[in-house]
């Protein structure tokens, strides 16, 4: 009987979690929407929903950008995109190859989408952190993700020359894949959707939450923000974290608009620069 009621409290809790974080596609323009994570780290109590995700939809399919973190809510993504229209995805594009980004993208690779990411994923795929952290979310995000769940490689490994964009057209309309990387990791990449002037970023820019920077470069990261500043001079950024006046001074160089200073949980201060 105590099993019974322990198996029932964990079912409750479960059910209740899913109900706390559920998918809501937002709105950003004609055709253009997106889904917000929630800030902190992995965990039973948000899914593994903790990066943001998009699409575009066009007269001749849906192109996604980024997988969110588990298989579970990449279901929930394609169960969204198909209350809002019923063409199907036909791509999907990579920001990068972390956790939260990409483990939703076996769904979409089983529906029939094209997977474009760019060349430096490819590392990550083969290498033991891929494999030790796949192997880590199966212990803490069970049971989003499993022994089921599998790194799945581009199907096309995109490489830049020195202009740093690739223009291609996709259901009648235009975009720019844009170079970031070196900087949250060694492949970032962004997408610039032409007709509605919306950029999706990835993890080039953080608010509200610590960036992670482990297989990061800084120096390519303020380089990220320059070319961005310079394309888009109207587009405010917020830039951080910084504990040093040197800091500062170097993103604010850089053009960023705000810099969070401070690190750690409480570090929520923003400085207009």
């Amino acid at each position: 009987m105590l099993l019974f009621f322990r198996f029932a409290i964990l079912l409750a809790t479960l059910l209740a979690t899913h109900a706390a974080v559920a998918l809501d596609a937002q709105r950003v323009a004609d055709g253009v929407y997106y889904f917000e994570g929630v800030a902190g780290q992995a965990s039973h109590a948000n899914r593994g929903f903790t990066s943001n995700a998009g699409f575009v939809v066009t007269n001749d399919g849906v192109l996604v950008f980024d997988a969110l973190g588990t298989p579970e809510l990449a279901r929930e993504m394609l169960a969204a995109i198909a209350a809002i229209t019923h063409q199907p995805v036909r791509r999907v594009i990579v920001s990068h190859y972390h956790a939260d980004h990409m483990y939703g993208l076996q769904v979409f690779k089983d529906a029939g989408a094209v997977i474009w990411a760019q060349q430096g994923g490819q590392a990550y795929i083969d290498s033991d952190l891929g494999r030790e952290r796949l192997q880590q979310r199966r212990v803490t995000l069970t049971p989003w993700v499993d022994a089921s769940t599998r790194l799945v490689p581009a199907d096309r490994w995109i490489e830049f020359d020195d202009s740093g964009v690739i223009e291609f057209c996709f259901g009648g309309q235009n975009f720019r894949l844009i170079q970031a990387a070196p900087a949250h990791t060694p492949e970032d990449m962004m997408l610039f959707v032409e007709a509605s002037k919306v950029l999706f970023a990835g993890d080039v820019f953080f608010s509200g939450r610590l960036p992670f920077v482990v297989d990061g470069n800084t120096r390519g990261w303020l380089a990220a923000i320059e070319r961005i500043k310079a394309g888009w001079p109207d587009l405010p950024v917020l830039a951080g974290n910084v504990v040093t006046a040197d800091g500062v001074e170097a993103l604010s160089k850089a053009g960023a608009d705000a810099v969070k200073v401070g690190v750690g949980a409480g570090s929520i201060c923003t400085t207009r620069v």
